[in-house]
């Protein structure tokens, strides 16, 4: 390089850099001036506590509060975290705060992940994302079509009970891998729901190659996640450090491209039953505002709200059953009992199992989905738990924290589905998996079907065992945002008597 231009180049990065100190002295001078949370010590120039965070961030903050308190701030590069992981906190962050709170924080990925921020999960409050809150839970969400697409889900239970039927037997245990089989029921359910189409099983090869590219795509998006660097030192974007905006680039081409076929093949097929096809129809009406690219957003909320999170759930649910043998049973007899062994398990039968739905509630607590809940900002200055919390700052609900915290639990390390006897559930703002106030998750109901029949017919259909009697199944977490396990579940099934007859 000419020295002239190296001289330069040297320069503006010593200019930056003493910018970068004076605006960070100004912030913290500025910071004295409020009452912001308390945060850890020390704060560094420029990266602030970036260098806190690691691949399972729920951890690191739940040991930060232990220190600093349920409510604490992180100045993250140029963005204030506050971080939250009590009740009341978060009961004045979502009934006092809600509106105040019903914002996203920007990020660069959501300019290429989320159609510029147009989507339904990362769209600002107001009339937009009003009008695709009621599409959602209205036209698309609504219990009336989610009964109407009750056949889906009884036939991809029903393959998924037959692939396991055909592998093992009624006399010795099978080791099978649970991942790849429950990954491909919440996608085939999904996508049959979309696109009236199904991707995994037998008779649709020839769109197997798509759909595992696909699933591939979803599990980048899920794991880029917003924790690179750039999102918070935004002077690394002149760089495009680690090439990151080239790689979403990358990805959002793929998944635009995806979504793109999805839609131009329902329009050829002029008619249907599928989300898809109804969107087409409100297309139609209201052309200037239902454009393709709102269309291929909501599709792409609806697949990762609907796909990564069930399964993971489903996993984690298989895997806590298999360590604890004797709630295994309990909930083997309450469908044994309530079902009986004449006719498989079906949706309306759930809610005659209270067990059952304790199990899953259960995991959820101990293995949310998203334990970090998806990130608020405040659209003005506010207050929370007395402290002062910006306008424009990043607020993490740590949902995984308050689920564990034994002032607010029992026993919280202990898989006890019973402690949700009588609709512990559903009292305070103990329990958060899919979030609350105005941008709780629109799919709970989905959720709630999905793996309640899922888990429901596992447990009436088969017998399950560790691999060992004597070693545990891993319970570690894995990276990305819907916390999955760091290894597939490998188990052993045997059917039951009542499967020869009722599933041939």
């Amino acid at each position: 390089m000419d020295p002239i231009n190296t001289l330069m180049l040297y320069a503006s990065l010593i200019s930056i850099l003493f910018v970068a100190i004076i605006l960070n002295f100004l912030s913290s001078h500025k910071r004295l001036k409020r009452n912001l949370p308390p945060s850890p010590s020390p704060t560094f120039p420029i990266i602030g506590h970036l260098h806190l965070l690691s691949d399972l961030p729920h951890r690191t903050f739940h040991q930060l509060s232990q220190k600093l308190g349920p409510v604490f701030s992180l100045q993250l590069g140029n963005r204030l975290a506050v971080i939250v992981s009590s009740p009341s906190a978060v009961e004045e962050c979502f009934t006092k705060n809600d509106i105040v709170l019903a914002n996203r924080p920007y990020f660069i990925s959501g300019e290429y992940l989320s159609y510029n921020h147009t989507t339904m999960s990362d769209a600002p409050y107001g009339d937009h994302w009003r009008n695709l809150r009621r599409l959602m839970t209205v036209e698309v969400m609504s219990t009336t079509r989610l009964n109407r697409f009750l056949p889906i889900r009884q036939d991809e239970v029903k393959h998924l009970l037959r692939g396991l039927y055909q592998v093992s037997s009624s006399s010795t245990f099978t080791v099978v891998d649970m991942r790849s089989r429950l990954s491909e029921l919440s996608f085939n359910v999904i996508m049959r729901m979309i696109a009236g189409k199904r991707y995994f099983g037998q008779g649709e090869l020839s769109d197997y190659e798509e759909a595992k590219e696909f699933k591939n795509l979803i599990r980048d998006i899920f794991e880029i996640g917003v924790s690179n660097p750039v999102e918070f030192l935004p002077v690394l974007r002149l760089f495009d450090f680690r090439n990151y905006e080239k790689s979403l680039f990358t990805l959002q081409k793929k998944i635009d491209g995806f979504l793109q076929r999805l839609i131009d093949q329902r329009r050829l097929s002029k008619g249907g039953n599928s989300m898809i096809d109804h969107l087409i129809a409100l297309q139609e009406n209201q052309q200037d505002y239902y454009t393709d690219d709102i269309i291929k957003g909501l599709i792409l909320v609806m697949i990762l709200a609907g796909t990564d999170t069930s399964s993971v759930t489903l996993e984690w649910a298989l895997s806590l059953l298999v360590n604890n043998p004797e709630v295994l049973k309990k909930a083997t007899d309450e469908i044994d009992t309530q079902v009986g062994q004449n006719r498989l398990v079906d949706e309306p039968d759930l809610a005659k199992l209270p067990y059952l739905h304790g199990v899953i509630y259960e995991t959820l607590r101990m293995f949310p989905p998203a334990p970090l809940l998806v990130p608020h900002m405040p659209s003005e200055d506010c207050k929370i738990a007395g402290f002062d919390v910006p306008r424009g700052t990043m607020l993490l609900v740590n949902a995984w924290a308050m689920h564990r915290d034994p002032d607010i639990w029992e026993e919280p390390e202990k898989f006890d589905p019973k402690r949700f006897e009588g609709g512990e559930a559903e009292r305070g703002h103990k329990l958060l998996p899919f979030g609350m106030g105005r941008r709780v998750c629109p799919g709970v109901g989905l959720a709630q079907r999905v793996i309640g029949l899922t888990l429901a017919s596992l447990i009436q259909c088969f017998e399950w065992e560790r691999l060992s009697e004597n070693e545990l199944v891993d319970l570690s977490e894995g990276k990305g945002l819907t916390m999955p396990k760091a290894q597939p579940l490998e188990v052993m099934c045997k059917n039951r008597d009542l499967l020869n007859n009722l599933i041939l």
